[in-house]
C-alpha cells in the first residue's frame, strides 16, 4: 500500500502548495512512541530540561522569519498576528524553564515520624514524577501557540515527558519546520532529538491515543473529534488522562446599568473581539445577553457599524468555511431570528462577519433555537435581547460549560445592583470570569486558567499558565525509606534547594 501524501494547502485559494510529509502508518506511530519512551530518562535532569526549553525559545525566534512565512501561507492569519503568536510561543518556553528552575511544581511534602498522632505517623515523603510519553493533538487556529511548539508540548517537556505530536492537517509544513527547530534545540543542549516527534494523519492520531506506551494526551479542537479521542483514552485497557479543549460559547452579559452608561463602548469592544482573527479564537464571545430598550438598541447600532466596517476574511480551511456558511444560514432561518449584519460567504474563498439577534425568551426552554447556544466557529455572534434579570438567569441555566464568561457592568458597581448576583450566576459556567473586558487574548501568567466545565474541557486543568505542567505529573509517596534510597528531591538535607513543606510548614 502506497503512502498517503500530506499536502500543504493555501486557504486563500484552496490550492495545494507542496507535499511535506506522508501519513504515518501504524508501524511508524509505534516506532515514534517507542523512540520517545526510550529517551524519557534523558529528561530527568532539571537543569538540562530548563536549558532545552530556553534553547527552544531562542531557536524559534532565530527561525521566526521562515516559520511566519510558512504559517501565513498555510493559515492566512497574516504576519502581524503570527509574529505576536511566535513571541507568545517563545515566552511560554521561557516561562516553563523558570517553573522547572524553581521546582515548586514538584510539590514536595515531608512529614517526619510522630508517634503522638492517632494513628501514629511514619516518615512520609511525597513529590511528583512525570507520567511518561505524552500525545499532543495540535490545534488548527493557533499553528504555533497551541500546536507543535505550543503550550501542551512545552508544559509536557517541562514536566519531563517526551512528546509525540499529531500535527494538524491545516499547517503540516509549519509543523515540520517547528519540529525540526525543537529537535535542534534538544541536540544543542545534549538531549536526544526523539524527546519530540511529529506524526501526520487521522489514523495516526487514533493509533497514538491507543498506544500502550502513551501515558497522557492533550487536545485542542472540536467537540466531536475531542470526544472521540477522550472516549478512546477511557476505553483503553489502562485508561489515561485526556486533557481536551473542545468548544466554548463564551457568554457575555451586559447589565441594564452598563448599557445605559456606555452602550457605544461595549458595542465597539464586542465587534472587535468577535471578529478578531476572523472569529477563530477559542475565546470569541459567541453569545451576548443585551437588554431590550433604547440603551440596548444603541449598543447594537454601534456593533452594526463596527462589524460592517470589518473586511471579509479567509478561514483556516474550506471545510471550516463551509461549516460556517451552513451554520449561520441555519441559525438565521430560525423563527424570530434577525440578522442586522448578515454573516456568511463573501466570495469563493472568504467570509464576511455579522451577528444575529433573537428574543431571549425563545431560549429559556428546549427547542429548535438551541442551536443558538452552540459554538459557531467564525466571525459571528448571537445577541439575545432580554426583558428582565430573571430572563437572564433562565438562559444562563441552559448554557453548557465554557472557557470564559464575561460581565459588563456599570463602572461604579455600587450603582449596578445586578452585578453581584449575575457574577455569581456566571461563575459556575466557566474557568475564567471577566468583568468589563473581552475574553479574546489569554495571558501566559502563573494565575491564568484556560479551561472550564465540559464541553469547554474534559478535565479541571488549565492548558495555559504555569500550572499547566501539573497535567503531566503524578504524586508518589515514599514511606520509611532510608536516606540513601530516597530521590535527591526528598532527602533530608535538600541538596537541590527545592521549596517544600516539612511537617506542614514551608521550609
Amino acid at each position: 500500500m502506497s503512502a498517503v501524501p500530506v499536502w500543504s494547502v493555501d486557504p486563500r485559494t484552496g490550492n495545494p502548495r507542496e507535499q511535506v510529509a506522508a501519513e504515518a502508518t501504524a508501524e511508524e506511530v509505534d516506532r515514534a512512541v517507542r523512540s520517545a519512551h526510550a529517551v524519557r530518562d534523558a529528561l530527568a535532569d532539571r537543569v538540562a530540561r530548563a536549558a532545552f526549553l530556553r534553547a527552544a525559545a531562542e531557536l524559534l525566534e532565530e527561525s521566526g522569519e521562515h516559520i511566519i512565512e510558512a504559517a501565513d501561507a498555510e493559515t492566512a492569519l497574516g504576519p502581524t498576528r503570527l509574529t505576536g503568536e511566535l513571541a507568545r510561543t517563545a515566552a511560554q518556553f521561557r516561562a516553563f524553564a523558570e517553573v522547572v528552575d524553581e521546582g515548586a511544581y514538584l510539590d514536595v511534602h515531608i512529614d517526619h515520624p510522630d508517634a503522638s498522632r492517632t494513628p501514629p505517623w511514619p516518615d512520609l515523603r511525597r513529590y511528583k514524577i512525570p507520567l511518561g510519553v505524552v500525545a499532543v493533538y495540535a490545534a488548527s487556529n493557533f499553528p504555533l501557540a497551541f500546536s507543535v511548539p505550543g503550550g501542551d508540548t512545552a508544559s509536557a517537556l517541562a514536566a519531563g515527558c517526551p512528546v509525540v505530536v499529531k500535527a494538524h492537517p491545516d499547517h503540516p509544513a509549519t509543523s515540520e519546520l517547528c519540529a525540526s527547530v525543537l529537535r535542534r534545540a534538544a541536540a544543542r543542549t545534549g538531549l536526544p532529538e526523539d524527546v519530540l516527534t511529529v506524526v501526520h494523519g487521522f489514523d495516526a492520531g487514533v493509533e497514538l491515543i491507543r498506544h500502550p506506551l502513551v501515558s497522557a494526551a492533550g487536545f485542542t479542537g472540536s467537540v466531536r473529534g475531542g470526544r472521540a479521542l477522550f472516549d478512546a483514552a477511557a476505553a483503553r485497557p489502562a485508561p489515561i488522562p485526556f486533557h481536551g479543549e473542545l468548544g466554548s460559547l463564551n457568554p457575555v452579559v451586559v447589565t441594564p446599568a452598563a448599557a445605559a452608561e456606555r452602550a457605544g463602548e461595549i458595542g465597539a469592544g464586542l465587534g472587535g473581539s468577535m471578529t478578531l482573527g476572523v472569529g477563530q479564537f477559542c475565546t470569541k464571545p459567541g453569545f451576548v445577553l443585551v437588554p431590550e430598550g433604547a440603551a440596548g438598541d444603541q449598543l447594537l447600532k454601534t456593533l452594526t457599524e463596527t462589524v460592517s466596517s470589518t473586511g471579509s476574511g479567509v478561514l483556516l480551511d474550506h471545510r471550516m468555511r463551509d461549516a460556517f456558511v451552513t451554520g449561520v444560514r441555519e441559525r438565521a432561518a430560525l423563527p424570530g431570528v434577525d440578522a442586522p449584519v448578515t454573516p456568511g460567504a463573501a466570495g469563493e474563498h472568504t467570509v464576511s462577519a455579522g451577528f444575529l439577534t433573537v428574543p431571549a425568551a425563545r431560549l429559556t426552554a428546549d427547542g429548535p433555537h438551541d442551536a443558538l447556544l452552540e459554538e459557531c466557529f467564525g466571525p459571528v455572534t448571537v445577541i439575545a435581547r432580554y426583558a428582565s434579570v430573571d430572563e437572564i438567569a433562565a438562559v444562563l441555566a441552559r448554557l453548557p460549560g465554557n472557557l470564559t464568561a464575561t460581565l459588563q457592568t456599570a463602572a461604579d458597581e455600587g450603582r449596578d445592583p445586578d452585578a453581584g448576583p449575575l457574577l455569581a450566576a456566571l461563575t459556575p459556567l466557566a474557568g475564567r470570569i471577566l468583568v468589563n473586558g473581552w475574553p479574546t487574548g489569554v495571558a501566559v501568567a502563573p494565575a491564568q486558567h484556560h479551561g472550564g466545565p465540559y464541553p469547554a474541557t474534559t478535565s479541571a486543568s488549565t492548558s495555559v499558565g504555569a500550572t499547566a505542567i501539573e497535567r503531566w505529573l503524578r504524586p508518589v509517596t515514599y514511606q520509611s525509606t532510608p536516606e540513601t534510597l530516597l530521590p535527591a528531591e526528598l532527602r533530608e538535607d535538600n541538596p537541590l534547594g527545592l521549596p517544600r513543606r516539612v511537617d506542614g510548614r514551608r521550609a
